[in-house]
């Protein structure tokens, strides 16, 4: 029983979609596609900065490269113009380009760089992004997102996306950094729902992989902020 009292299928469209295929060609066939553990066909969306973005169906495992060459027609200004990446929708953790381009596109391979497979909605971004800016972005959708339920997620999320504002402006002290990532920890974990998760994660990877250049963002504020009071001192 389920929805309306009725007999419910509570299950991922995309799953569904490819039973018919598993049952008519068998089990066997659909696990030698992949690698062990990870075995199968997977669809992808690729956003952001690839000359075609675009959504398609391939092999689980498929190396990051091989991928978005084959059906993305490569990232926008060449590989060496790739900064990051994340992998698999909004709430995984970002990935350095240079961990993820030889990387197996599946649940083990992000789980190595120290990310998650999640939906395989891949988000890429060039030298061009602003990735500090681009994490608060995904701070503040989760916080419009919280429905309020839970206190660390009501709290945190708000609290998170206000310091991440002011990570993106350099209007923060370096030991913010670290305060910032153990109030993640006491919102992962604790919420009913994986909302709370979610808002956390993308923070959690921005500290991991690009650290300096939030500690950069912050110098730069610092010295701007000095040498305007310096001016201003000489001038009165």
């Amino acid at each position: 029983m389920g929805l309306y009292g009725c007999p419910t299928t509570v299950n991922n469209v995309e799953s569904i979609a490819v039973a018919p295929t598993i049952l008519r060609r068998g089990a066997s066939w659909f696990s030698a596609i992949g690698r062990p553990n990870n075995v199968g066909t997977k669809l992808f969306m690729v956003s952001g900065h690839v000359n075609k973005p675009c959504t398609f169906e391939d092999a689980m495992g498929t190396p990051f490269r091989e991928m978005i060459e084959r059906h993305c027609g490569g990232i926008r200004g060449g590989w060496d113009n790739l900064l990051a990446v994340i992998p698999g929708g909004s709430s995984c953790p970002v990935v350095k380009a240079e961990d993820i381009i030889d990387a197996p596109m599946d649940f083990d391979g992000m789980r190595d760089v120290k990310s998650s497979f999640g939906t395989a909605a891949i988000i890429v971004m060039d030298r061009s992004t602003d990735i500090i800016k681009a994490i608060w972005r995904l701070a503040a959708f989760y916080k419009h997102e919280s429905c309020g339920q839970c206190t660390p997620c009501r709290e945190g999320t708000g609290w998170m996306m206000r310091v991440m504002e002011r990570m993106v402006q350099g209007r923060a002290q370096k030991r913010e950094i670290d305060m910032l990532f153990d109030v993640t920890k006491q919102v992962e974990g604790h919420t009913i729902c994986a909302l709370g998760d979610a808002a956390a994660w993308p923070i959690q990877g921005l500290i991991r992989n690009f650290r300096p250049e939030m500690e950069a963002r912050i110098d730069e504020y610092t010295r701007n902020s000095s040498s305007h009071g310096a001016v201003l001192a000489a001038a009165e």
